[in-house]
């Protein structure tokens, strides 16, 4: 019998073995949570008894032969792609393996700067030499934006021997590039086309939304399924097109994935995959219907700007994701992080991230009407009980960087710790950034310069979460000798 979208393998592999009650003699250790009773009472028994290891029954992700190979042609299936691998390293390790793929030592690849530090690290790994096409930036919000294709082909042009183009689409505030056109001139040109989907699953399954990678001709995509999919944490799919030989995609992924997958994870990405393809564009179109009343809600307050499609431009804004909540806080005087911290310690409330100048409330397969109102009005008394001038508030966001030398050599430079103000002028061996978003401030081979230390200094004032340093308060930074 032919498999179809109602089916799960991998889950219905596992609630098969459960019944079978077979004696373990293999790991974990826990033994189906008898070993670790506190763990137990609180995952529960459910979750620990199909916490296991890989076996003939269940398949191996490294080498699928059965239900998971069956589960991922059904994720290839659903995401409209060639092949499609389940990912339980994050979308982090998904976006390594597609440039680790793309390019070994020494090949150029091009990429927008704002990309997550993911894809830097991918550099240090590989070794690739990064074309950076500085986004452009709206002034007033002070945000990234996605990349215009003149930018891009003049990078091809400039690189004709780059191996591939990296897009991020959407970006984290649901800013879309031109990606079919973008597509199109790297395929002229012989480059692979890889594009950092993290915060896109729902493009593939709701109606009217922003082009997919795959169904702009994209080579391979890296989905953050546990982002708006409703998977759990870590769970991700790597999703590729047919110029792309999946069995040597399998042996870059094995050079850093698990060999121990979790099949908490596995199963979690099957089971989403089921309920998006079966009931994704009743559950989007809701998810849309949300976001549109708070944005609507939150621009009648007054200060607060909930941004939309009013900013597309038909190039560095070729579109917008209308399920994201990106709104827009200095004109009530406060920071993004300011209205993100108060929003949890006075309101009980988390929201995604909070940044210089902006917030992200993220909206998904599992909010209520009730918890929209409590936001709004939450957002509504912030205004009112915390809200100031916005005078002298540092409104940018994104800074374009001076690279002087490629992230590998950087990193493993020879190096020493200065103070931040004796720091300028010199070439940073580390990142520094804001997580979330994990967009780099600083990354490796960077020239540290006034007004990224300004920025520093002013996102640790304001109690952005700043990761990335050695020094755990980012008051030294690591530079080449």
């Amino acid at each position: 019998m032919g498999l179809s979208q109602i089916n799960a393998p991998i889950y219905e592999a596992l609630r098969k073995f459960r019944r079978m009650r077979v004696v373990p003699f293999d790991v974990p250790g826990h033994k189906r949570g008898r070993g670790n009773m506190e763990l137990t009472e609180f995952l529960g028994e459910d979750c620990m008894s199909v916490d296991v290891n890989s076996m003939k029954p269940l398949d191996n992700l490294c080498h699928p032969v059965s239900v998971i190979k069956d589960a991922e042609m059904l994720a290839a299936q659903a995401f409209g792609a060639e092949n499609a691998f389940f990912m339980v390293g994050g979308t982090t390790s998904a976006v390594q393996s597609m440039i680790m793929y793309a390019c070994k030592s020494g090949d150029k690849i091009i990429m927008p700067r704002n990309v997550h530090r993911s894809a830097i690290n991918a550099l240090i790994l590989c070794d690739a030499v990064p074309v950076y096409v500085n986004p452009d930036v709206n002034r007033q919000l002070g945000i990234a934006l996605g990349m215009s294709v003149e930018q891009v082909e003049k990078a091809i042009e400039e690189n004709p021997d780059a191996k591939a183009v990296l897009v991020n689409n959407p970006t984290y505030y649901g800013i879309c590039s031109d990606l079919k056109r973008i597509t199109e001139i790297a395929h002229a040109h012989g480059m692979l086309v890889l594009v950092d989907e993290a915060h896109g699953t729902h493009f593939y399954f709701g109606e009217n939304f922003p082009v997919t990678a795959m169904q702009a001709g994209a080579d391979i995509a890296s989905v953050s399924m546990h982002k708006s999919g409703g998977s759990l944490t870590q769970s991700s799919f790597l999703l590729m097109g047919e110029n792309i030989n999946s069995d040597y995609m399998r042996q870059v992924i094995n050079l850093t994935q698990t060999t121990s997958a979790s099949y908490l994870l596995l199963s979690s990405l099957d089971i989403s995959r089921k309920r998006l393809a079966l009931s994704g564009r009743e559950i989007f179109a809701e998810t849309v219907e949300m976001a549109e009343y708070a944005r609507s809600e939150i621009n009648g307050i007054g200060g607060y700007y909930a941004y939309s499609k009013e900013l597309i431009n038909g190039d560095s804004i070729y579109d917008f994701d209308v399920s994201k909540l990106s709104v827009y806080t200095l004109p009530v005087g406060l920071a993004g992080i300011e209205v993100y911290d108060l929003l949890r310690d006075e309101y009980d409330i988390q929201i995604e991230f909070g940044d210089i100048g902006n917030i992200l409330a993220y909206i998904s397969v599992g909010d209520r009407k009730r918890d929209i109102e409590r936001l709004i009005s939450a957002m509504s008394e912030i205004k009112r009980r915390f809200g100031k001038s916005g005078a002298g508030m540092l409104t940018q966001e994104y800074i374009n960087p001076i690279v002087a030398e490629t992230p590998r050599r950087a990193f493993y430079a020879d190096k020493v710790s200065l103070p931040l103000e004796k720091s300028v002028g010199r070439v940073c061996s580390e990142f520094v950034m804001c997580y979330p978003p994990g967009i780099p401030i600083l990354a490796p081979g960077e020239l540290i310069t006034d007004e990224i230390i300004e920025y520093i200094k002013y996102a640790k004032d304001k109690g952005c979460s700043m990761t990335g340093t050695e020094d755990i308060n980012i008051e030294y930074l690591n530079v080449i000798i």
